[in-house]
């Protein structure tokens, strides 16, 4: 049980450190809310090598954590949501047996960006923002792919040592 605490302690340190780094060097596509999704690589490589239960306490903590420090309540209502659904997609996709971890990135990118639209849609009362899911969606499974890419890598690596 200790062993398990401390692993889970450990990723979400990991994911919060790739965070921080993300908000630190931005990377700017010219399009506002693009980001790579760095710390969606620890929930990915946990979502295969973890209890669901267990990866998803160490998302739900890592994005309190991260919002608490470095933003506010309406970023960690967005980030949970994007967050939350991203999971479930996430989850779902890998059960089924038949996605690679690059899929099933590129399903949790979108599912993130979706999840943030909706909300964004909820708090401003404004249906205008499906124009902007589009763009979101795009980006959403590039960056899932790539981080499903380092993902694979990773999960690769790790199993080799």
């Amino acid at each position: 049980m200790a062993k398990k605490v401390a692993f889970c302690g450990m990723l979400c340190a990991l994911a919060m450190i790739f965070s921080y780094v993300e908000a630190l060097v931005p990377i700017n596509f010219g399009i506002p809310g693009i980001k790579l999704g760095l710390a969606n690589l620890v929930v990915l490589f946990g979502l295969y090598r973890m209890a669901p239960r267990e990866i998803l306490a160490v998302q739900i903590a890592r994005i309190l954590l991260i919002g608490f420090m470095f933003g506010s309540g309406a970023s960690i209502i967005y980030s949970m949501a994007g967050g939350l659904l991203s999971f479930a997609v996430m989850l779902i996709l890998i059960r089924t047996g038949k996605f690679t971890p690059v899929g099933v990135s590129a399903a949790g990118g979108a599912a993130h960006n979706i999840g943030q639209i909706i909300v964004a849609m909820a708090v401003l009362r404004s249906g205008g923002l499906l124009y902007y899911l589009s763009v979101l969606m795009v980006s959403g499974v590039i960056t899932g792919v790539v981080m499903g890419l380092l993902g694979e890598r990773v999960m690769a690596t790790v199993k080799q040592g």
